[in-house]
């Protein structure tokens, strides 16, 4: 009788087993209430300033859900800090895809840990919609049917800076500081191109890893290399690193960096004035902006985020994650992944915060242009030049329509 009983409660704990993970097999990350989407973010670590890119992605999808939602549905909206670490951010995501069941990924801010989860995601067949960086090269890489880009490609970033350093600045001895991943490899790829078509050279190109924290060897040899530009295609910790070190021996070149360094406030505030004269590309608008849809986010900001700094990063979080709320709209009421991705694949020169966006069924990369500015004092923006294509990109050809 006892292993009669023991068999019967193992078949019972196997059937519930069984049913849970079909049911959650069948779990598509959305029901007749809600839809889940997600992002990964390093709310802590070495890039943690960036965390504020996902809480800005919660301004709009709060928004949404003030103003009633989605067709009947509200979003139900996921951060994850990946402390900027890759295997965090494996980790993470597998979580929130196992144990949730998640519609759609949005963001994540870190050129490794998006290449990390990439393969996961579309082995699930998961949509991600806008990512976080531009290295996951949508172009090299046979494009992903699950993926949408917008983040203006680090090549493309660098070639165009260093166009204007170059003949708008008058300045030819550049060096040039990547962290030492894809990240900054992929943006030093852009500089030396535009470098060589130009006929120029780099005086000095140096490699830091992310998490370093003594940048002196690397300040000393670009000095003494002459570099009287610098390009810091790093994190914001190696970045505030670099500028008071320099500081410190006198040592002052023009820098130049990326979108992701352009929340001038914040580097202002925390470089203690430093970052005044910083040149940066741009892909959001000036946080002040008197355009009615910046002070659409910025009025909800200060309801849902009020502890939150109103500025470039959270003003990124959102540019990421409109194009997936403008498509779930676009959808209707009868959602699958299959019917988002046909509307996606309908974007032409649709616009929210950012640049303008067009996808097509055999284009993924759907912005090809930066804006230039300026640190100015007090951490104002000052723009230099609107919005520039790059115009050595190979992978635009017979691309855009």
């Amino acid at each position: 009788m006892r292993k009669v009983l023991c068999v019967l409660i193992m078949i019972a704990v196997t059937g519930i087993f069984f049913a849970a993970n079909v049911s959650f097999a069948q779990k598509p990350g959305f029901d007749d209430k809600e839809i889940r989407i997600a992002q990964f973010s390093p709310q802590t670590g070495p890039a943690a300033l960036w965390g504020a890119v996902a809480r800005g992605t919660s301004v709009a999808v709060d928004l949404v859900n003030e103003e009633g939602g989605i067709h009947g549905r509200k979003i139900r909206y996921f951060i994850r800090d990946d402390q900027y670490n890759p295997s965090q951010a494996m980790a993470v995501v597998r979580e929130l895809v196992d144990k949730q069941g998640i519609f759609a990924f949005t963001g994540g801010v870190s050129g490794a840990g998006c290449h990390a989860v990439k393969g996961y995601l579309d082995s699930k067949k998961i949509l991600w919609v806008v990512p976080g960086t531009a290295s996951l090269n949508p172009i090299d890489d046979p494009p992903s049917r699950y993926r949408f880009h917008a983040y203006p490609l680090f090549q493309d970033e660098t070639s165009i800076l260093t166009k204007y350093i170059v003949e708008k600045r008058g300045l030819r001895k550049i060096g040039f500081l990547y962290q030492n991943d894809v990240f900054g490899k992929v943006g030093l790829e852009g500089c030396k191109q535009r470098l060589n078509a130009l006929g120029m050279k780099l005086v000095l190109e140096i490699p830091v890893e992310p998490t370093t924290t003594d940048v002196s060897s690397q300040i000393l040899r670009l000095r003494n290399a002459g570099a009287e530009a610098v390009f810091m295609w790093v994190n914001p910790s190696v970045a505030i690193m670099m500028l008071k070190g320099s500081a410190s021996i006198g040592y002052k070149p023009q820098w130049i960096s990326h979108t992701g360094l352009s929340d001038y406030q914040v580097m202002y505030k925390i470089s203690d004035g430093l970052y005044e004269g910083v040149i940066t590309s741009a892909a959001a608008p000036e946080p002040d902006s008197k355009d009615p849809l910046v002070t659409r986010y910025r009025n909800a900001a200060k309801r849902f985020a009020p502890n939150d700094r109103w500025g470039v990063y959270m003003s990124v979080g959102i540019i990421y994650v409109e194009p997936l709320i403008e498509a779930l709209k676009r959808t209707g009421r009868n959602l699958s992944t299959e019917a988002v991705i046909k509307e996606l694949e309908n974007f032409r020169g649709w616009k929210g915060l950012g640049a303008p966006i067009t996808w097509t069924k055999d284009q993924r990369q759907g912005v090809d242009s930066i804006q230039i500015a300026k640190c100015g004092p007090n951490g104002t923006h000052i723009m230099l030049q609107d919005w520039t294509p790059n115009d050595l990109a190979t992978w635009k050809k017979g691309k855009r329509k």
